[in-house]
């Protein structure tokens, strides 16, 4: 493990080396995020999921930098151009791109008018210029004539001169200091410019806010970005950055033409030496052919970097509220798919979520199919002791709402519009085919709508998380990235709730910690095979399911009225032994632990520290016996949009309305006040106070009361507000 790594994380972390050391020896030995920060808080000094990925990542960025510079290292010792400097500026670099400017001057290269002018023999002409600019005796021309050969293709003093600023151009695009002074001035006075490309103008009408637009690079926001990004790469935008070039070349002069002014003689360099007009001519050129567009190149690469960087961000925040918004639990739902012309699917489900009927009506096909869709709703109500209805929120959602409420059910019967975002993308998946291969679409469509309602969390890890419908521009974003923080996320939530070993899917299963696809695959096999588990033991069994990957997911899995009441608790069964001395103690068992507080109350968690279990778990395991498996999630409370408002035509400016947050962005919230619409409420209305993030004030699936100040019928576009109405002038 590289000393050097550890000591500049913990720096970049503000935390002692040694729990960065003991968090990276656990992560190489294969542990996951969710383990080491519930299960290793001794080792890492109570190290949180964030700090902990920020670790095992930071450490596999500074290993790919390792590998590059081994690389590196590598290429120039084989080429006979690795120097004891050389390889001491190399083994300093501490970013790739310092590395990589380090390494430029000495890359195998393409064919270039450089590389040309050097075959030509006026590298030393270039050196010359290049060393001597305010020498005043020096005569250019002159000297550029000892290099005219017509055999080599040098005809005249002006071809050498031109071949050797090409030789200096590329010299100073490729100098370190030149592109550090580059990079920090285009870092700090770029200026994103962007135009709209001649003849897109009416195909390209969505980018019209962006058809002639300026911004500073170092404030432009991600979305932005990623909006004129798209727009680049539609055809319909055209996009360059730059710096004030002037500030650019007085820049480089200070570099490569004062220095030597001042070594000579120490007076200023002349304005008019030929030297240093060559020279001037040269650096111009090297800016504006070569450096420029390098640095337009890293600039962008850098700013799609931040910008990937926040819309993964907000997507990773917004996903995470979304997979643990409250469940309503184990209850008999009906679930319906709502339709017009095609008619409403419905579904009934027992406690555990399992299909056991389906059926169609049309409340919205004329009076006599309505009165029959009355009729088998409430015969189906009655025959599954339906305790909740699930409505989706698609076409004809509120309509159906509506009809459902006219029925005049049992006052504790709960009505919810559920959010279906990806419920289509569901049910044509191989997962659906898999578990309801003898039915259509909609059946499984609306089987997701009814499971959402029942445990979001457990239906939602189904979908691919780039189809929930809470992103930003995340089709635009690195791919590999955002896989890998939504993957992040998803875990974390899955183990955070934890996982009933008897009833979860081969998908839930399947992010449970140290377990995967194939394990997952195998453990419902076995479960099928062999029937319930009777305790987390017996896992053991499953084939390929060895004593690491126990040690990593035994503590997230739950056995309800199991053998062992331990087994439907967070505490992991490396502590069962700690329990049964604590219980022995105190002349009782486990269970009568978890039944009686004045018995823990007595505990004194000091006695039964140890080199492996310390305060932090022994804490851990007391307030789970407190609470067995307690699920973090908050407590379900139904929710409805307020009465009358069917569609935009029904919103007034003034209005007051109640909304679900669907999504937070980096500009503000977007609210679904039940139309099919959702309205925008923009960052400067989420609050009285100035609002830096969106995610400070609100929250996927957060219920909000929301003020219309804005409705543009044609773009149907909905504005809404979250500040204080304005007090009236009486």
């Amino acid at each position: 493990m590289n000393e050097t790594h550890i000591t500049r994380i913990a720096e970049e972390l503000d935390v002692l080396p040694g729990k960065v050391q003991a968090a990276a020896a656990l992560l190489d030995d294969g542990a996951t995020v969710p383990f080491i920060a519930r299960y290793r808080k001794e080792a890492t000094g109570s190290l949180d999921e964030v700090a902990i990925t920020t670790i095992r990542d930071r450490l596999h960025g500074l290993r790919e930098l390792d590998k590059r510079c081994e690389a590196i290292l590598k290429s120039l010792a084989e080429r006979e151009l690795l120097t004891p400097e050389l390889k001491t500026q190399i083994a300093a670099a501490d970013t790739l791109a310092t590395l990589e400017d380090i390494y430029l001057p000495y890359r195998p290269r393409r064919r270039t008018r450089a590389t040309i002018a050097r075959e030509k023999g006026l590298e030393l002409l270039a050196r010359l210029l290049l060393d001597s600019p305010a020498e005043p005796s020096l005569d250019p021309i002159a000297e550029a004539a000892a290099f005219v050969n017509e055999e080599k293709g040098v005809a005249t003093a002006d071809d050498a001169l031109a071949g050797a600023r090409d030789i200096i151009a590329e010299t100073i695009s490729e100098d370190a200091r030149a592109r550090m002074a580059m990079r920090a001035l285009y870092s700090t006075r770029g200026v994103i410019k962007s135009k709209v490309v001649k003849g897109q103008e009416d195909p390209g009408a969505k980018y019209k806010d962006y058809f002639e637009w300026e911004e500073p690079l170092p404030t432009a926001p991600s979305h932005r970005v990623l909006a004129m990004r798209r727009g680049e790469k539609e055809t319909f935008l055209s996009l360059k950055i730059e710096p004030p070039e002037e500030m650019a070349l007085a820049e480089l002069h200070r570099l490569f033409v004062v220095p030597h002014a001042a070594d000579s003689r120490g007076g200023a360099p002349e304005p008019d030496s030929p030297a240093a007009q060559q020279l001037t001519l040269a650096v111009a050129n090297g800016y504006k052919r070569l450096l420029a567009p390098a640095m337009t190149t890293e600039m962008w690469t850098a700013l799609k970097r931040r910008a990937d960087d926040e819309a993964i961000r907000v997507f990773a925040g917004n996903l995470r509220e979304l997979l643990l918004a409250p469940p309503l639990g184990q209850k008999h739902v009906l679930a319906i798919d709502p339709g017009f012309r095609t008619g409403c699917k419905l579904v009934c489900l027992d406690e555990q979520g399992k299909l056991i009927h389906s059926d169609t009506i049309y409340p919205h096909a004329g009076e006599a199919r309505a009165q029959a869709a009355r009729e088998t709703l409430r015969k189906l109500c009655r025959r599954f002791d339906i305790e909740a209805i699930a409505i989706g929120n698609g076409t004809a959602g509120r309509e159906t709402d509506a009809f459902v409420r006219g029925l005049k059910l049992p006052a504790q019967t709960i009505i919810v519009m559920v959010n279906e975002s990806g419920a289509s993308i569901y049910s044509a998946s191989e997962a659906a085919r898999e578990e309801f291969p003898d039915h259509d679409l909609t059946v499984r469509g609306a089987v997701s709508i009814g499971r959402r309602l029942m445990d979001p969390l457990a239906e939602l890890i189904k979908i691919e998380p780039k189809s929930i419908g809470v992103g930003q521009y995340q089709h635009d974003v690195d791919q590999g990235a955002l896989r890998r923080a939504l993957d992040d996320v998803v875990m974390s939530c899955v183990n955070a709730v934890g996982v009933d070993l008897n009833t979860a899917s081969k998908q839930l299963l399947t992010y449970v910690s140290g377990f995967g696809p194939q394990l997952a695959q195998n453990i419902v096999a076995f479960r099928d095979e062999h029937g319930p588990f009777a305790t987390r033991r017996k896992l053991t069994k499953v084939p390929r399911l060895g004593p690491k990957a126990f040690e990593q997911a035994a503590g997230f899995l739950r056995i309800r009225n199991g053998k062992n009441p331990l087994d439907a608790s967070a505490v992991h069964p490396e502590c069962y032994p700690v329990v049964a001395a604590i219980a022995t103690d105190l002349g009782c068992q486990a269970k009568d632990l978890m039944r009686d507080s004045s018995l823990r109350d007595r505990i004194d968690l000091k006695r039964y520290v140890t080199e492996k279990v310390g305060l932090p778990t022994l804490r851990d395991i007391r307030a789970e016996l407190a609470i067995p498996g307690r699920d973090p999630r908050e407590e379900f409370e139904a929710f409805s949009f307020t009465e009358d408002i069917n569609s935009i035509e029904d919103i007034k400016v003034g209005l007051t309305l109640s909304g679900l947050v669907t999504n937070v962005t980096a500009f503000g919230a977007f609210v679904d006040i039940g139309i099919h619409q959702d309205g925008l409420v923009h960052i400067s209305q989420l609050a009285d106070r100035f609002v830096r993030d969106p995610a400070e004030v609100v929250k996927v699936q957060q219920k909000v009361t929301v003020r219309v100040i804005g409705v543009d019928l044609e773009r149907k576009r909905i504005s809404l507000s979250m500040k204080s109405a304005p007090e009236r002038n009486e």
